[in-house]
């Protein structure tokens, strides 16, 4: 606990033009991992636009660790098939909440700061740090590495945890 900076809560909320790995379609799922942590969000059957609306929580120690997405179809015979992975570097959003204390009185959907597609990052447009409810969520969506299609909708959030060393203890 004492080496933890706070939580970051990942809605993973769909994959959009995922490619097929069956007959016609795909049953999808997503691995995500940053160091030693693994989650998985569940399989959605028969859908290469599934829509999963999972929030998953990472604990966060070392800010230059990339958080990787890698998408698979479930098969039951076989091992399951990659369908790609992206990854994220969650630096430029923790320099959004650095300023967070100095945002309360901005109106809500207020954008903090926009993050651009380049060949570091996985972002297939253009990334908003937005201010939403006393809190800086950014959106993105990741165009999947290593595979012919597909990208995947998320959102990232901070998650303050009491005992913990803080974003105060964070040189980005």
């Amino acid at each position: 606990m004492n080496n933890i900076l706070g939580l970051l809560r990942l809605r993973i909320k769909r994959g959009i033009n995922l490619a097929i790995r069956d007959t016609r379609t795909s049953d999808p799922y997503i691995i995500v991992t940053m160091g030693e942590q693994k989650l998985k969000t569940r399989v959605v059957k028969k859908n290469c636009n599934p829509e999963w609306n999972e929030e998953l929580t990472l604990s966060i120690t070392n800010m230059n660790e990339p958080i990787v997405f890698t998408v698979y179809d479930k098969d039951t015979m076989t091992g399951d098939d990659l369908m790609g992975d992206a990854e994220i570097d969650i630096k430029p959003y923790v320099e959004c909440l650095k300023l967070a204390a100095d945002l309360d009185k901005l109106p809500n959907g207020c954008a903090v700061k926009k993050v651009q597609p380049n060949r570091s990052n996985c972002l297939s447009t253009e990334s908003c740090c937005t201010w939403d409810d006393g809190k800086i969520v950014q959106d993105m969506i990741l165009k999947l590495r290593n595979v012919e299609c597909g990208e995947i909708l998320l959102q990232i959030e901070w998650i303050d945890l009491p005992g913990s060393k803080g974003l105060a203890a964070v040189q980005v």
